[in-house]
């Protein structure tokens, strides 16, 4: 079951930025891993899963990756950071191994995990024009690539994410009793400030900016003056999706989509905050070009589903983190003698929060028995 507005903090990889990363990455990485070839060892046994050196190689490889293109470092910067973070890189690994074995116990968990892939793989082949699943293989395999390796990694994404859904997230969500969503509602109205927009968007592309900023104002000013927004949209708009719709932002069965004016962008959110209904802001920027919104709706009305999203979002963190280290603490975890070092005072740490949240509970559970008796 999929849940509306339960938000994924732990975002799944994208097989289609994934499958780019590892084409771009290839040669790099080829010339890295060049021989003399370093036989593989265990990291730490977790279970009966047995975490690979080569495993850990390539998840620093892929977080130095990210650290020099995405965040600018050196890579002298890069190999320094992920020195620092190589014990949360470790655990990290421990608790995905941990999620995929409880996963592989559950109920449907796996099957439901490998239709997901097998769409994504599908919908990946599509968008690269790709016609079958074999001509995919065949490309991949031109560049040295393995379609099973991507799989098998989305397969781990796909399957933590759905144990931390089923066994967190979910119970939070719909744990949360009529009176705290009440109450929290009533102490957090702004949060709720809900409205339907539609969008007249104007492109940059090849175009001068000052030209399509002075052309979306001169169209805002045209809708607040009386001008049908649905006219301008057809007239001037140039994203073909909501042009379809008549500028309407809606969800995928075509229906006008309410959003929470306090999760929008800070810009989107600052434009329209103050709007009425019928209001038009002014033109916004984004990467692509200038777009301006009409608010069609606002309420700021008690919406149940809005409020336990808003509620599993803030709470959703620390029970997962609660989670993890009771599966930790149930689990046999052996780390290698290498690795001792690094693991075995996360371990420790475990130990002592553990028995820290225990003596917290421990006068209520005996005064409990005590009346039992």
């Amino acid at each position: 079951m999929q849940l509306k507005n339960i938000p994924a903090r732990a975002t799944l990889f994208a097989f289609a930025a994934l499958l780019l990363a590892v084409f771009a990455a290839a040669p790099a990485r080829a010339q890295e891993e060049a021989p003399p070839v370093v036989l593989d060892e265990p990291v730490a046994q977790v279970d009966n899963y047995v975490i690979m050196h080569s495993q850990l190689k390539r998840e620093k490889a892929e977080f130095r990756d990210v650290l020099v293109k995405q965040r600018g470092m050196t890579p002298e910067q890069a190999d320094a950071e992920i020195e620092r973070k190589q014990p949360e890189i470790i655990f990290n690994l421990i608790n995905e191994a941990l999620l995929v074995q409880k996963g592989k116990e559950m109920p449907r968990v796996p099957e439901d995990v490998e239709a997901e892939v097998n769409r994504e793989v599908l919908r990946v082949a599509k968008q690269s024009n790709i016609a079958t699943i074999e001509e995919l293989e065949d490309a991949m395999r031109r560049e040295g690539l393995s379609l099973a390796d991507i799989k098998e990694t989305l397969r781990r994404q796909f399957m933590r994410q759905a144990v931390l859904q089923r066994e967190v997230d979910s119970k939070v969500y719909f744990g949360l009793t009529e009176k705290e969503l009440r109450d929290y509602y009533n102490a957090n109205k702004t949060k709720f400030v809900s409205v339907t927009l539609s969008e007249l968007f104007l492109s940059l592309a090849g175009r001068n900016e000052v030209e399509v900023k002075a052309k979306a104002a001169d169209l805002a000013a045209r809708a607040r003056a009386g001008a049908r927004f649905e006219e301008l949209v057809e007239k001037n708009s140039e994203h073909e999706p909501t042009k379809k719709t008549k500028g309407v932002l809606a969800d995928g069965e075509g229906k006008a989509r309410w959003f929470l004016v306090s999760e929008l962008s800070n810009d989107i959110g600052a434009a329209v905050r103050d709007l009425k209904a019928g209001g038009v802001s002014e033109p916004i920027k984004t990467e692509e070009g200038y777009m301006v919104l009409r608010v069609n709706e606002r309420d700021d009305s008690f919406k149940e589903n809005f409020v336990r999203g808003v509620m599993t979002s803030e709470r959703v963190e620390k029970e997962r983190e609660k989670y993890l280290r009771t599966l930790r603490k149930e689990a046999y975890i052996k780390p290698a003698k290498e690795f001792e070092a690094v693991i075995q005072p996360l371990l420790e740490k475990d130990k002592s929060e553990t028995a820290a949240a225990g003596g917290a509970q421990a006068a209520p559970e005996k005064k409990a028995k005590g009346k039992k008796q």
